[in-house]
């Protein structure tokens, strides 16, 4: 169980030091789905 705790913890640190990274990683994922939704949306008749 301490093994778990520990991996747990480290898992959530590295996380932590790559927030910012996973937040714009999000982001653009994010805007390339909305142009595309937006894009078949303007074509469709």
């Amino acid at each position: 169980m301490q093994m778990v705790v520990e991996g747990c913890r480290g898992l959530s640190f590295l996380v932590w030091l790559n927030a910012d990274r996973i937040f714009s990683m999000l982001t653009v994922v994010a805007g390339l789905l909305a142009g595309a939704f937006l894009g078949t949306t303007l074509i469709q008749p």
